[in-house]
């Protein structure tokens, strides 16, 4: 039987969409939909944005009608009133709602898509990054055994420093690192390598041509890649002081890159806090543990 079905993740900063045909990616496309920055300008959900969004609901069913979508982050923080009218909205004109996901159910899906099909006895970190939020799940022979949840993301770090965005930044690394560092904390959880996840951190390492090696902790088509944390130090360190328009001028998405800084100095923090030695770059999100949940 030919089954098509198909997952839309609503972010802050991001909207995924992927579209699977027996159970095989054949659609796969991240929009950079600004939700977050814009309903602190506005106080809402802009229009612009929901009319962004339809745009890509109607791509997503250019494919199949069995679609399913998923609000995070700043849609766990609208009223229940206007999550209703925009749901009314989508039901008129597409016949579908939008299920908001709890922070601890959508970090829990994501780190499944990570460690659920790896085999690897030693302490990981999963990284999920966002525009509003950050989750950790640590993980030890595919058992969970702590997690921290952050509520502020990207766009926290980029409202309050909005030139790490430009080309040259005058703000240091360490200026941010600190301010970064007040939000995070003390972190009580060690582990031996850290995934990354949430957002398409190889489309940064990848367009930043940051040198990866092959993943040796364990097999994965979706984790092939690893890098030695005082690699990445040093790749980080120069990102402060060389052009991003070089790296935009690589992308097929320049816009994306808005938050990429934020979102490197947040993890290589975390990666120093839990004493990780290895960082995983992925691409894996929600959708990869809803896939499997949708399969079984």
């Amino acid at each position: 039987m030919n089954e098509k079905y198909g997952f839309i993740e609503i972010g802050s900063n991001n909207t995924k969409t992927h579209i699977y045909e027996n159970n095989k990616v054949i659609y796969d496309k991240t929009a950079t939909i600004e939700f977050k920055k814009n309903y602190k300008n506005n106080g809402s959900v802009s229009d612009d944005d929901l009319k962004k969004l339809c745009k890509e609901i109607s791509k997503a069913l250019e494919y199949t009608d069995n679609v399913h979508i998923y609000g995070c982050s700043i849609f766990r923080n609208i009223s229940d009133t206007e999550l209703e009218q925009i749901n009314g909205l989508l039901k008129d004109k597409f016949n579908l709602t939008i299920e908001v996901v709890s922070q601890e159910d959508e970090a829990i899906l994501t780190a499944k898509g990570c460690y659920q099909n790896i085999n690897y006895d030693g302490p990981l970190c999963i990284f999920i990054g966002g525009g509003g939020s950050i989750e950790l799940i640590f993980v030890k022979n595919k058992e969970i055994f702590g997690h921290k949840f952050y509520n502020f993301g990207v766009v926290d770090v980029t409202s309050k420093y909005p030139e790490l965005k430009e080309d040259i930044p005058k703000v240091t690394f360490d200026e941010v690192t600190e301010y970064v560092d007040s939000l995070i904390g003390d972190l009580e959880y060690k582990a031996t390598a850290i995934v990354l996840s949430g957002g398409d951190h190889l489309y940064w390492f990848n367009n930043a041509l940051y040198k990866m090696d092959d993943n040796t902790l364990y097999a994965s088509d979706r984790q092939k890649y690893m890098i030695k944390t005082e690699e990445i130090d040093i790749y980080d360190r120069d990102m402060m002081v060389n052009s991003l328009d070089a790296i935009r001028d690589r992308s097929d998405n320049p816009t994306w890159f808005d938050g990429s800084r934020a979102m490197r100095i947040i993890a290589n923090l975390i990666t120093h806090k839990i004493g990780a030695d290895v960082v995983i770059p992925t691409n894996i999100n929600m959708e990869d543990g809803l896939k499997d949940k949708f399969k079984n």
